[in-house]
């Protein structure tokens, strides 16, 4: 059996909805969810449809880590992942990671953070929520004299 991922769920109309998920289909139309909060047992399992989703996170803990700030930057001499990119959702927030798949779903696409220490794991971007995607060019080579 699959173990269950953490998620924290964030809606395009600003809500945030945390729990669990097993069997995550990023070509589905909807997403299975066990809330982690204290919710009666007709509210503790929904079924989230993808098109009202901005991102889905999955994450190592609920509540992160309060004095740790995750690095956002990329840093050269990162091990590389995929293309450097920033997404800019329609509310804002921006969020850079390498975008793990070469030819992205039309649902979204796979992003993982610059810090692999960070609380955030891996984040499935939804296209829908997708204002901006910025390809960050690589680092310039430095060129020595011989």
């Amino acid at each position: 059996m699959e173990p269950l991922s953490k998620i924290v769920v964030r809606y395009l109309d600003g809500r945030v909805v945390k729990g669990y998920t097993q069997h995550f289909d990023p070509d589905g139309s909807h997403i299975h969810l066990r809330r982690a909060s204290t919710a009666t047992a007709d509210e503790m399992r929904a079924e989230l449809r993808m098109e009202d989703l901005k991102a889905i996170f999955f994450v190592r803990t609920f509540d992160g880590n309060p004095r740790c700030r995750a690095r956002r930057e990329f840093i050269d001499g990162d091990k590389s992942y995929g293309d450097k990119v920033e997404v800019t959702f329609g509310d804002g927030e921006v969020v850079r990671g390498y975008r793990m798949d070469p030819y992205p779903r039309r649902s979204g696409f796979f992003l993982l953070p610059p810090d692999p220490e960070g609380n955030n794991v891996m984040i499935f971007v939804i296209s829908t929520g997708v204002e901006h995607l910025l390809f960050c060019p690589a680092a310039p080579t430095s060129v020595h004299d011989a």
